[in-house]
């Protein structure tokens, strides 16, 4: 499965931003796979002085805008599985500003972070492997739109190449 199958109807407009910045002969799992390598190497490379920088009062830390990259991905997986699995319910949007300060992000090291981030991700793999083609092209519906389950996953994947493209441009 490639990113170029998808169809501008599988997925909100609001996505295309995400969706655009995955290259277009990225196939979905060897994507997964990838995007672990960038993402966990990108943190890695961040001195540790900077992990609690925030460019603005209102604006999130480098550490939070990791947390909210591992929980959008929690939550995409959640809708990837149950559309995959022709779960016609439609499912909940999520305000991605209520989760951070739960989460505690900046109590963290960014080894958890980074251990969050592995198992989530081979989480995902893992059930991307377990599916079909014809189970990644069902049609759900996500947030009051139309998604197949194979844009949920591969948003995941324009989704963090953004917020890396933020961090460069805004913290860095």
């Amino acid at each position: 499965m490639v990113i170029q199958d998808i169809q501008t109807e599988e997925y909100a407009t609001f996505y295309s931003g995400y969706i655009n910045k995955i290259l277009k002969n990225t196939v979905l799992i060897e994507g997964f796979e990838t995007g672990f390598n960038t993402v966990s190497s990108f943190f890695r490379a961040i001195p540790n002085d900077k992990l609690n920088y925030k460019y603005a009062p209102d604006k999130w830390t480098i550490k939070e805008v990791f947390q909210h990259i591992i929980d959008t991905e929690r939550v995409f997986m959640y809708r990837c599985f149950r559309i995959a699995r022709h779960d016609r319910t439609p499912l909940a949007g999520f305000e991605q500003n209520d989760y951070i300060q739960p989460s505690n992000a900046n109590q963290k090291t960014i080894e958890q972070l980074l251990e969050e981030y592995h198992i989530t991700r081979q989480s995902f793999i893992v059930l991307l492997k377990s599916l079909s083609d014809i189970d990644l092209k069902q049609m759900g519906n996500a947030s009051g739109n139309d998604m197949s389950a194979r844009a949920a996953a591969f948003i995941v994947l324009g989704h963090e190449l953004w917020h890396l493209d933020i961090i460069n441009e805004r913290y860095l």
